[in-house]
């Protein structure tokens, strides 16, 4: 009997979520099987695998997906040993350590299209940018970073804001420590580096671990900072996954082969998550 009560408390919600997920899915399924074109919105005939295969030989399919995968591994590299060196500085105490750590996490709230406004004008400006005027100071040809670097750009940008929730969770997790193992093993002889190394480092594996899964989960999805400072180019030079979608859905308005790329996309995703999800799971269960 309770059981039939709780199941039927849940059924609203349930129901809920299964329609917002599946009814966005049929329709990107339905799509993807006709030449949707919003030119010629009459012709919606069906094609079949055609639109993933016009998606797929797509020339910048194979140049999107490795930006895709450069994006996710640089930026998870530099949030997470940037992260875990940050945390263990400003964890010890010192004059001021409050106002550092604000300033450290105070980037992540900062919305991706002002922070790509940001890097775009006041830093990377080849003319009047803080890095054109760092160049000139020492008698060096100032860099176009956006045209020269389109991709490391990106990756900087990016990183410059998912870095601080690499440390808001480091630093919230060395809270927890046992400082008793620190005094012992400095009774023991060991340095700052033993103690990073065979203390903290371990310490941190499981919050590493859920960092690198929620920051995947949003960097497979990078859209406005390629929109704002790039527009995917020089080319497809600094072009992901992502806007290569919104490529063909909005600027070729072809939501057919659109909707098969978001499909693709999808399914790229859970192929990740497969695989990240067994790694959090291995370090949660050590």
């Amino acid at each position: 009997m309770k059981r039939s009560i709780t199941r039927l408390l849940m059924a609203p919600s349930v129901l809920l979520l299964l329609a917002w997920m599946l009814v966005p899915l049929s329709m990107t399924i339905y799509f993807s099987t006709i030449n949707y074109n919003l030119l010629y919105p009459g012709r919606n005939n069906f094609v079949g695998w055609m639109n993933f295969e016009f998606f797929i030989t797509d020339p910048g399919f194979w140049i999107a997906i490795s930006n895709t995968l450069i994006l996710l591994i640089s930026v998870l590299l530099i949030t997470v040993v940037l992260g875990v060196a940050l945390s263990a500085l400003i964890d010890k105490p010192f004059f001021g350590r409050n106002v550092v750590r604000v300033l450290l996490i105070s980037p992540f709230f900062i919305m991706p299209t002002v922070n790509a406004l940001i890097w775009k004008n006041m830093m990377m400006n080849p003319v009047y940018g803080i890095f054109a005027w760092i160049s000139q100071s020492f008698g060096l040809e100032p860099i176009d970073w956006l045209s020269d670097y389109p991709l490391m750009s990106i990756i900087i940008m990016v990183s410059w804001q998912w870095l601080p929730f690499a440390i808001l969770v480091f630093v919230t997790a060395l809270q927890s420590q046992d400082t008793e193992q620190k005094e012992a093993a400095q009774m023991d002889g060991a340095n700052g580096w033993h103690i990073f190394r065979y203390l903290t480092v371990p310490h941190l594996a499981r919050p590493i671990a859920v960092v690198v899964m929620i920051e995947t989960i949003f960097l497979l999805a990078v859209f406005a900072e390629i929109y704002v400072s790039t527009g995917g180019g020089p080319g497809y030079d600094s072009t992901n996954l992502a806007y290569l979608i919104y490529n063909q859905a909005l600027l070729q308005y072809d939501v057919g082969v659109a909707s098969a790329g978001g499909l693709f996309a999808v399914l790229l995703a859970n192929i990740v998550a497969f695989f990240l999800i067994r790694a959090v799971g291995k370090n949660l269960t050590v």
